[in-house]
């Protein structure tokens, strides 16, 4: 995909807003931002100060870690998938016992998943960059496909927008039976047709042809659900220097064997510990992302059926409704580690037990379970990692940005989906002497009736009452009336209502948050590679913000 060169040219920068403006943005996150010291028990280091990156970096360098054997590992991976030399140079300098990563992380999502995968994979890459220049240390960016997850309705479909902007969904056929990780199912010939189908659907522009290209060489007859989005995820970033890592490689883990083993030496521990946490962060005012059961543990046992929970009970363990012996597990977790997945709350730990986690990108909703784990890192003698929110951004054509700015329209008002805030906009677009007589006949028809309904009973108390309601009905129809300049005013600003309702089918479709709902491929097919180098460009990853960016 080649950029449009005439559409680089005209760059806008991005426009910050407050997400605590924004719909949905929990508490958690906006004082991650604004308020850090709340929450500073929770996590290892408040990220936008510079001296808890130099202690970070320091912590990071000094915990022992299998580089050469990690390096090894990613070689494989990229070798397999065709990564591009930025990315195979990357990952050959984490073999390098100085080098510190930046690590996010996503499921395998159809097509790349939503916006925010790429905004996750932006944010890591400048935060990479950031610390190596900054720190003077080598520093790569990172991303973790969480391959062994098993819920497949999470990652079978792609949303996109039509070329009447509208949403339109493809998917890939739900399954049925044991549940295999995401990385055990093989994409087959029904690929083909999503593919064709998504074709169908994207806008015609001069990207589409090259996009529906590289996705077909990605998402092939054969491939591997996990392998294709890793293939693709190289196409659009690794020549940015993104590794791009496979969790469910059965060959990294022999490198946190002795880890799953120690979580089955102590079960119900790290529950604990996270649940304890959780009461902790409730009791503070903020709330809780992940519970589990006490006899829970924090791994899942693999095998030909898919993935298990392991429960512990009696001393034991019980996986998939069967007994097994708490030795012959703990046992089979070091001789065969690659049996064994982690939970949410163990994937962190196994995470920064592999790579040397200086800082690990989140979403923010993801930033309240993170909140929960400082005393399992400690557990395990891992060193926490900082926790960076993700930059978040919802992405504009010229002609939205134009709109937005005219009207001074906030965009967290584009949020509802009936026509208060169009109503409101076109009150404002109503001629001013209309508007003010409007009103001046309302006080003047209240003034002049409060008189007569404090005059009537002089004449028959019992008229007091009949002169409110004409006072009321008076009013309605004064209320009527403004309706109906409303009404005139939406045929008369037939084009405002148009850019109103695009630009909010834009931001907000179906009034869901843009970058949590629209596949990036989208995107892609209507900038080209310019959507990267945009991003790249004008995307800041300050901490509190909201970017609204005109590509």
């Amino acid at each position: 995909m080649q950029a449009n060169s005439s559409e680089l040219s005209t760059r806008v920068a991005a426009v910050g807003i407050d997400v605590r403006r924004l719909p949905g943005i929990k508490r958690l996150a906006a004082d991650y931002a604004y308020a850090f010291g709340a929450l500073a028990p929770f996590f290892a280091g408040d990220p936008s100060d510079r001296a808890a990156w130099v202690d970070a970096v320091a912590r990071t360098q000094s915990h022992p870690r299998r580089s050469r054997e990690l390096a090894s590992v990613l070689r494989a991976q990229q070798q397999r998938r065709g990564a591009p030399p930025a990315a195979l140079a990357a990952a050959e300098r984490l073999s390098d016992p100085r080098t510190v990563a930046v690590l996010t992380g996503q499921q395998a999502g159809l097509f790349g998943g939503p916006l925010f995968t790429i905004l996750k994979a932006l944010t890591a890459l400048k935060l990479a960059e950031q610390v190596a220049r900054e720190h003077g240390t080598p520093a790569v960016a990172v991303f973790w496909i969480e391959a062994e997850d098993h819920d497949w309705d999470e990652v079978r479909s792609c949303t996109v927008f039509d070329g009447e902007m509208a949403t339109r969904t493809v998917s890939l056929p739900p399954r049925t039976g044991d549940p295999l990780p995401v990385a055990a199912v093989l994409l087959d010939n029904q690929i083909a047709d999503v593919l064709t189908e998504l074709e169908q659907i994207l806008p015609p522009t001069e990207f589409r042809a090259s996009l529906i290209a590289d996705l077909r060489t990605a998402y092939a007859p054969g491939v591997g659900m996990a392998d294709a989005f890793g293939r693709w995820l190289e196409r659009v970033l690794g020549e940015r220097g993104l590794v791009v890592y496979d969790a469910s490689d059965p060959a990294a883990k022999p490198l946190v064997g002795d880890l799953f083993s120690r979580e089955l030496s102590s079960p119900g521990q790290t529950a604990k510990l996270a649940a304890q946490a959780g009461a902790d962060l409730v009791a503070r005012g903020f709330h809780t992302q992940v519970q589990t059961p006490q006899e829970g543990v924090a791994l899942f046992r693999i095998d030909t059926h898919g993935r298990r929970p392991i429960q512990a009970r009696n001393g034991g363990f019980i996986v998939n409704d069967q007994p097994v012996a708490a030795a012959a597990l703990a046992r089979e977790a070091v001789e065969r580690p690659a049996s064994f997945s982690p939970s949410v709350l163990l994937r962190p730990i196994v995470q920064d037990t592999i790579f040397p986690t200086v800082c690990y990108v989140a979403g923010p909703n993801e930033l309240a379970y993170l909140g929960q784990l400082r005393g399992i890192y400690a557990r395990f003698d891992v060193p926490m990692p900082l926790m960076y929110c993700r930059a978040t951004a919802t992405l504009v054509d010229s002609a939205a940005a134009r709109f937005l700015a005219k009207y001074e329209v906030p965009l967290e008002s584009l949020h509802v989906q009936d026509d208060s805030a169009l109503n409101e906009l076109l009150k404002t677009q109503i001629p001013a002497e209309v508007d003010q007589a409007l009103h001046s006949a309302l006080r003047a028809i209240e003034e002049q009736m409060e008189r007569v309904i404090h005059a009537l009973p002089a004449l028959d108390p019992t008229l007091e009452g009949a002169g409110r309601t004409t006072l009321t009905r008076m009013q309605k129809d004064l209320e009527t009336l403004q309706g109906k300049t409303i009404q005139a005013a939406k045929r008369r600003n037939e084009t405002l209502r148009r850019q109103f309702v695009r630009t909010r089918a834009l931001a907000f479709p179906n009034g869901h948050a843009q970058e949590r709902t629209i596949a990036f491929v989208s995107f892609l097919n209507q900038y080209g590679s310019s959507l990267v180098e945009r991003l790249w460009q004008d995307l800041p990853v300050g901490l509190g913000q909201h970017w609204i960016v005109t590509i």
